[in-house]
């Protein structure tokens, strides 16, 4: 459509006076198109709304109606906030799938691969289901045995008496591909006090709530006390590899390990290494750019590198996320590997899609070390740019795009002048890492961020985004007078760097240094060690911190996670919304604080401005005025109940900052929408629970006892 589109429906005439006139007619009718595009506009979404694939999310609801759909709690609410959290509460409790599949799963229900497609429909989870009758070990009758076939089938199908020498399936054993007979339960699977599996009418619904990350083409870690001993993830701790989910070949087909996330078992990598090998697949292993061929693999056990592989293998641990060469057979032209890790959202550096600016600055380089890059090192791109902008002042706006998922040994030196607006980013689909070593030896080496030594008035202060990096190695230290420092979708690794254990190697040091600047930092999505704050308290105000569904780890019990250099309070003004600490954070104000858990002590010197709501606080904490916060104040000597549990808190582990399953329930809906605290808030996993929970009840026949089971 033309934006004279009315206008030119006049006769010819008409216009030709209108021109003589000034065009005033033209400018009337223009008017007027505008409030006839939003009236056509509107006429089209009002029939795109007449469908479920694209119709506007307040409408689902009213949709499913019309074929009985049983809206689930909280999509009121969720209509009547029209917020982001509002719609993103409303895709977890009225998901389109669930409502286009309603008249579908009506017709299958009873069936057991349904409860599958429910999982997948109304939570988002993969899920496995097991009807738990056929594990239960059951006399055969000898007479029928060889007459009847069906007695033969029904045999096939049941659990089968342990087998010493069957070690796969004794490794399975009461996971949810286990396939061995068990003696009866007669407690309910979906009893909350104590339930139980292995009943005549239970039917259990295995889920993983752990997402597959990809990482493509990334350096693997050399050990240095060996030349032939690698490991997967690019910072040389141990971490088990995680499948690559196949589609089902059919409705019918009940999930096996290939089609759920699940950690790659060394005997099942063994079985069936063609599945989960290869370019595309789980995992796989190149050097010098070429795929190590298929039967070159071995599966083997990496533990303390015993294992020693042939001249012609390469041992693969999926356990461990090990790799081992032959003795003196090391690879010259470097390792590099595909693999899966899990975790819990999108938070951190990773390769999963996030939202990127859509707007090209005029300078724009790309950083890379294939051809077509404008630099092969991130500091020549730094150095390019600070020439470019002294000769045209409209390239004070610029982006580094980082477009592989290379590992950058570089001494980086970040200049700001006044004015700069400076953006450092991986690309769609990539994760490099920035690795900070040790390049002189008589000072700290850090990533440096300086600005200029005194602001103008005239002009504005510098601005830096970081997005997508992984920094390890050392932390950011911020200088001069710089404006802002953003950090999105980053990952700070706590401690520096993991030893293969992933514990901190150098758990006291900070991820973040703020010396003797204004800068107000800005972290979103991300993961980071801890935050200092070194500046003058007399003459520089407080700085502001604002933190937004990350998380901030002090990398060890009893540190600081925010606090001055010499243990006091950091002036800052202290910010969380979704957020998980570990650590205490002993600042000067503290503004909002909402849906958060410190774990540690949350210690604020000025106590009459600002707001803690919806969050869990360890002993001690002196915060300003709290709104339903926890824990409450336990009786004098009564031990405290509620505190938050977590499937693990070592950066680079599966489930980092998840909490557990045996979590206290009211910190996993003592959110201020009956969601979770925390870093992964706005996963609304109870409310997805409840949600399959009450479908189960609706889809399950009488008399069966259905119940969730929850994996990762």
């Amino acid at each position: 459509m033309t934006a004279d589109r009315l206008y030119e429906l006049l006769p010819a005439v008409h216009r030709r006076r209108d021109a003589e006139a000034g065009e005033p007619l033209r400018a009337l009718l223009a008017v007027v198109q505008e409030q006839a595009d939003l009236v056509e506009a509107d006429i089209e979404q009002l029939y795109a709304d007449w469908f479920v694939e694209t119709c506007r999310d307040w409408v689902v609801p009213y949709l499913g109606d019309l074929v009985g759909y049983r809206v689930l709690p909280g999509s009121g609410e969720a209509l009547a906030a029209g917020t982001e959290a509002g719609r993103r509460l409303l895709d977890a409790v009225a998901g389109r799938r669930d409502v286009a599949h309603t008249v579908g799963h009506r017709r299958r229900k009873g069936t057991l691969a349904l409860l599958e497609e429910l999982a997948k429909d109304v939570a988002g989870w993969p899920a496995r289901a097991v009807e738990f009758r056929t594990l239960l070990g059951v006399t055969q009758s000898v007479r029928l045995h060889g007459r009847d076939p069906r007695a033969d089938r029904r045999r096939l199908t049941r659990g089968r008496t342990a087998d010493l020498r069957h070690t796969d399936a004794l490794d399975r054993l009461d996971g949810p591909f286990d396939a061995l007979a068990h003696t009866v339960d007669v407690r309910r699977l979906s009893s909350a006090r104590s339930p139980r599996r292995y009943n005549i009418p239970a039917a259990g619904l295995f889920l993983w709530r752990l997402k597959p990350y990809p990482v493509t083409r990334a350096p693997a870690h050399c050990d240095d006390r060996a030349r032939t001993h690698f490991t997967f993830s690019v910072l040389g701790n141990t971490a088990p590899l995680i499948a690559k989910p196949v589609e089902e070949p059919a409705p019918t087909h009940i999930a096996d390990e290939t089609n759920v996330p699940a950690f790659i078992r060394r005997l099942a990598f063994a079985e069936r290494t063609a599945q989960y090998y290869g370019p595309g697949k789980s995992l796989c292993v190149y050097v010098g750019g070429e795929p190590v061929p298929l039967q070159r693999i071995v599966p083997a056990d990496l533990t303390h590198w015993r294992y020693h592989p042939k001249n012609d293998q390469v041992a693969i641990d999926p356990v461990l996320g090990r790799i081992a060469f032959p003795v003196r057979h090391a690879p010259a032209k470097g390792v590099w590997v595909d693999y899966h890790y899990g975790f819990s959202d999108d938070t951190g550096g990773g390769e999963y899609l996030r939202p990127l600016s859509v707007k090209r600055p005029s300078a724009f380089y790309t950083v890379g070390t294939a051809k077509g890059n404008d630099c092969h090192e991130i500091g020549a791109a730094l150095r390019r740019w600070r020439t470019d902008k002294e000769n045209d002042p409209k390239k004070r706006e610029a982006v580094i795009e980082i477009t592989d998922a290379g590992d950058y040994h570089e001494k980086l030196v970040i200049e700001l002048d006044h004015g700069d607006r400076l953006t450092v980013r991986a690309a769609q689909g990539k994760r490099p890492v920035v690795r900070v070593l040790d390049r002189y030896s008589n000072r700290a080496d850090s990533l440096e961020v300086t600005g200029p030594q005194r602001a103008k008035d005239c002009e504005a202060k510098p601005r830096l985004v970081l997005d997508g990096l992984l920094v390890a190695g050392r932390g950011v230290r911020v200088s001069g007078e710089v404006g802002q420092v953003v950090m999105r979708h980053c990952t700070l690794v706590p401690g520096w760097s993991l030893d293969e254990h992933c514990r901190p190697e150098h758990e006291e040091e900070a991820s973040v240094e703020l010396a003797d600047t204004p800068a107000c930092l800005e972290v979103e999505r991300s993961v980071l060690g801890s935050i200092v704050v070194d500046v003058n308290e007399v003459r520089e105000e407080p700085n502001p911190i604002w933190l937004s569904d990350s998380v901030l780890d002090a990398a060890g019990r009893g540190l600081a996670a925010l606090s001055a250099p010499d243990g006091r309070p950091a002036h800052a003004t202290f910010n969380a919304r979704r957020t998980t600490v570990f650590g205490e954070v002993l600042t000067h104000a503290a503004g909002l604080v909402e849906n958060s858990i410190v774990d540690g002590c949350l210690r604020v010197e000025r106590r009459q401005h600002g707001c803690v709501r919806f969050c869990w606080l360890g002993p001690g904490s002196r915060t300003p005025r709290r709104f339903h916060c926890l824990p409450a104040e336990p009786l004098p000597g009564a031990p405290q109940r509620v505190v938050p549990r977590f499937t693990s808190t070592r950066y680079g582990t599966p489930g980092y900052a998840q909490l557990a399953v045996s979590c206290p329930v009211e910190i996993r809906r003592g959110a201020e929408d009956g969601s979770e605290l925390g870093a992964f808030h706005d996963l609304f996993q109870p409310q997805r629970e409840d949600n399959l929970r009450l479908r189960l009840d609706e889809y399950v026949p009488a008399g069966c006892d259905a119940g969730l089971v929850i994996v990762t």
